[in-house]
């Protein structure tokens, strides 16, 4: 087994513990066993996401999909509760002017487009709740299994934005009508709801129960035809050739209204609550 950490790039004082250091600012790790890679993610914040984590996992998607020693990619974050909870409110709120607000929704742009460039397939593993980005993520992927924990909400028109950058990969798995409906009605949804709209193929009623499930199609997947696996998901993902430039537009949009007095008191006010 080989196994890889990569940490994000920032200063701290020399005598500070790098245990601690990760720990407070996260982490994008992978390892490799069988010919099964295992990308996972983790914030201490609920697994929000900073746009150095977001780059950093575009990257090892990317880089993984690349390796001869791997057929099939597992896609997973650390801890039993949040999945991912979307977008860090810490940087939301610190953003100031245009080209940051951009280049920070280019981050989740950025994962979406690495997972459907991937030449791999990637299994999903949502062991938690999932919230914007995180759903995004989910639908990004290209079978995703989750456990009956693992309810989702597109919360970002609560916050004054929109699911910009996410709709794409949202809709082309549960719909355009149900997209719409999670935009519009920004409350939970359970993880069964998530299953019968085609966001989760699976949901299992515990951990154990999903990660078995997880590691028998892996390891089938690892047996099956390389070539033959990138050619069904050359197919399956077709019609979205033009993403690198829609979801870039995407991004505007969201950089946009990220720097409204709407976002900015709301994510003031959920941070003071």
């Amino acid at each position: 087994m080989q196994f890889y950490c990569y940490f994000l790039e920032f200063s701290y004082p020399i005598s500070k513990p790098m245990s601690e250091v990760i720990k407070q600012e996260g982490s994008v790790a992978y390892k490799v066993a069988d010919a099964v890679a295992t990308i996972t993610f983790f914030h201490p914040k609920s697994n929000s996401m900073p746009g150095a984590l977001l780059r950093q996992l575009a990257e090892t998607i990317a880089e993984v999909g690349q390796k001869q020693d791997v057929r099939v990619i597992v896609l997973q974050s650390e801890g039993e509760k949040a999945f991912c909870s979307g977008a860090s409110f810490d940087e939301l709120v610190s953003i100031d002017n245009f080209e940051q607000g951009k280049k920070f929704f280019m981050g989740f742009a950025s994962v979406i487009n690495a997972a459907r460039k991937c030449p791999k397939f990637i299994i999903g593993r949502v062991q938690g709740k999932a919230v914007g980005g995180g759903v995004g993520m989910a639908s990004a992927v290209d079978y995703c299994m989750a456990t009956s924990e693992a309810s989702i909400k597109l919360s970002e028109l609560a916050v004054g934005i929109g699911p910009f950058v996410v709709g794409p990969a949202v809709a082309r798995k549960v719909g355009q009508s149900a997209f719409q409906a999670l935009s519009i009605d920004t409350e939970w949804r359970s993880a069964e709801w998530a299953r019968e709209k085609g966001l989760y193929t699976d949901v299992f009623a515990n951990v154990a129960d999903m990660d078995a499930a997880i590691a028998k199609l892996a390891s089938k997947l690892a047996k099956s035809s390389p070539e033959a696996m990138a050619q069904i998901k050359q197919i399956c993902w077709e019609d979205c050739i033009h993403w690198d430039t829609l979801l870039e537009s995407r991004a505007e949009m969201s950089g946009r209204l990220v720097l409204s007095d709407f976002t900015k008191n709301f994510i003031r006010s959920f941070k003071n609550s």
